[in-house]
């Protein structure tokens, strides 16, 4: 669950996924026993192919308890194409993302909590320093507190409330294959480009990062290059099928720190958003800073980085 290469990103970014990862495999086992559906959460490892730095990766792994081995590419995986040494980070786990939102999704149905979609919000309703009710479609909706949770849309969501929130959607295109269960036992990732194996046999593969607002089309350009890179790893590819290509809408925010915070001036009024990349891996402790304000208890972690900017 670490960002594709952890040495590359920010103290702020860190804490919080290490944070997340020391929760994932008691809040999985939680939502499974509960609903029924396995986010198949697994440690399956990742391999990093070059161009890297090893020293660099060395010395992150080292100071943060992580374990990393230099490893052959082709003895680690003999589908790959070159044999060459890679990173091998024997510890990087996954979770199937549409199985955990589904998981999540009966959970709060389980608990009562009431899901009204495709209920489009059109205002606040602002009491002083408090927000008294949401406006939406279908009349106001009133609540002790609100979290503003709108990804992408947080800015469009918060209207005149966004102040100088710094959160823009940065569209990602990815391309899904399916293969052999176990074709592709661990991640792999190579310039940015990075392949997921889900224990079916599906392959995940991504992305692109593309600053184009809020288009969510997909380009043939973009599924050409992913599927170029991708069977340049991996061979396999060119004889299984393609299923899909699609598109999401990342909540992009400056060097991928999310904002999980009160409003600076409604003070009923929170964000959690702007996670950019790494929304499930950041997920758990998220929730965890979010339920710690917004009922005044301490902090496991040092939170000032996601404080409203």
């Amino acid at each position: 669950m670490y960002p594709l290469l952890p040495w590359d990103y920010s103290e702020a970014v860190i804490r919080l996924v290490q944070r997340s990862i020391g929760l994932f495999p008691a809040w999985v086992d939680e939502l499974k026993t509960a609903t029924g559906i396995d986010p198949e959460y697994r440690q399956c490892g990742m391999l990093v192919l070059p161009p890297f730095s090893t020293a660099k990766a060395q010395a992150w792994c080292d100071t943060h308890a992580t374990r990393l081995e230099m490893a052959g590419a082709r003895k680690t995986i003999p589908e790959l194409a070159a044999d060459e040494e890679a990173l091998w980070l024997p510890d990087v786990a996954q979770a199937r993302n549409p199985r955990l939102l589904k998981a999540l999704r009966r959970r709060l149905e389980l608990l009562g909590v009431q899901i009204n979609e495709h209920t489009e919000v059109t205002g606040w309703q602002t009491n002083g320093d408090r927000v008294s009710g949401v406006v939406t479609a279908s009349g106001v909706v009133t609540a002790e507190n609100y979290i503003v949770t709108s990804g992408a849309w947080s800015r469009q969501l918060l209207g005149d409330h966004a102040l100088n929130l710094d959160i823009r959607p940065i569209r990602g295109q990815m391309l899904l294959f399916k293969t052999e269960q176990g074709a592709l036992p661990a991640i792999i990732l190579k310039n940015g480009i990075y392949l997921i194996p889900r224990r079916d046999g599906h392959v995940l593969v991504g992305s692109t990062l593309e600053d184009v607002g809020f288009d969510k089309s997909t380009t043939q350009e973009a599924g050409a290059m992913l599927y170029a890179r991708a069977t340049e790893i991996l061979p396999l590819l060119k004889n299984v099928p393609l299923v899909q290509h699609w598109s999401g809408l990342r909540p992009g925010s400056p060097e991928n720190i999310p904002v999980i915070s009160r409003h600076p001036r409604l003070e009923n009024l929170f964000v959690n958003s702007g996670h950019f990349r790494y929304g499930v891996t950041m997920a758990p402790a998220s929730a965890e800073i979010m339920s710690n304000l917004i009922l005044g208890r301490p902090q496991s972690i040092d939170v000032d980085p996601y404080r409203w900017p």
